[in-house]
């Protein structure tokens, strides 16, 4: 099924967020997580390449395993950074024939250590590749692409990054997936913005449960991400305590969760970094939600 069918069926729709492992590390380590994950029924999981495109060889399997060994619905993120026309078409190929039609479209990041040289394919930002996948492959596929509720890292003007994400929307993307955030309210004024600039796709918002230091401290770094108050406090109160930071990071998650499908969220995306135990904790704490979810009357909706 496509995604944007699941998005138009279901009044939440709950995914998931795996990464390939490292090269150096055996494929076998993404489906232990997967088995756990499984159970969990998840609307979709999507597969990453990786930092820098660093796996991007093992995304396509994984994908195609996960619809077609675990029986969920998959997104495989593609990215354009460094690629041709010819090898998008070969990834593209491949999935479809093996029954992945759902594609999240991304620029991508430059290699690991070449930033400022590197060589650049057909593409030099996700829209381009956006037209390319429609134009080519027209409704066979659904596309997904990435919004920013704070703005990309690299764009200073909030206005112009609405501007370029309506003109992506445009070009044919069916559906969004956020950055992850950690203020709610930062996610709400966003999403104002998007109904009043006319991007009337469906949007999930990217929710990433911060279970050590070093995660933040590597997250605020690659995204910019804001840190509310609330979530300093829980740093410095548990940074050193590992169990009581999961513990915290846990319930802060579920916690942003909770406010999110009150405010009546259309998706929520769960950046699970291949923990499955702190997946399965989440879940577990919103179980009830996922199944009765307050339409905007406050009326109770089976999902």
């Amino acid at each position: 099924m496509k995604i944007k069918d699941i998005f138009e069926k279901k009044r939440l729709v709950f995914s998931f967020e795996i990464f390939p492992p490292k090269t150096t590390t055996p494929l076998e380590k993404i489906y232990e997580t997967l088995d756990e994950l499984k159970g969990l029924q998840p609307d979709f999981i999507s597969v990453t390449y990786g930092a820098g495109g660093s796996t991007r060889d093992r995304t396509p399997q994984i994908a195609m395993d996960v619809k077609n060994k675990y029986g969920i619905e998959s997104l495989a993120h593609l990215t354009c950074v460094e690629a041709t026309r010819e090898d998008t078409e070969k990834i593209v190929s491949f999935l479809l024939d093996n029954g992945v039609n759902n594609i999240l479209a991304l620029r991508g990041d430059p290699p690991e250590g070449a930033r400022d040289n590197f060589v650049k394919g057909d593409f030099e930002h996700a829209i381009d590749l956006v037209r390319f996948l429609r134009e080519k492959y027209g409704e066979t596929i659904s596309i997904g692409g990435a919004a920013y509720p704070e703005g990309h890292i690299e764009c200073d003007d909030p206005i112009k990054d609405l501007h370029f994400l309506k003109q992506k929307v445009n070009a044919g993307v069916d559906f969004l997936i956020t950055q992850l955030f950690f203020d709610n309210e930062l996610f709400y004024r966003f999403m104002e913005r998007a109904y009043i600039a006319g991007i009337n796709v469906p949007i999930s918002a990217g929710i990433m449960p911060v279970v050590s230091k070093n995660q933040i401290e590597r997250i605020v770094t690659l995204c910019g991400a804001s840190l509310p108050q609330k979530f300093v406090r829980i740093l410095h109160r548990y940074a050193d305590d590992p169990r009581a930071l999961e513990e915290a990071g846990i319930a802060y998650a579920t916690d942003q969760i909770v406010d999110l499908i009150a405010f009546g969220v259309k998706g929520i995306h769960l950046y699970t970094m291949n923990k499955a135990h702190v997946a399965r904790r989440i879940t577990s704490n919103i179980s009830t939600l996922r199944e009765a979810v307050p339409d905007p009357k406050g009326e109770k909706v089976l999902s």
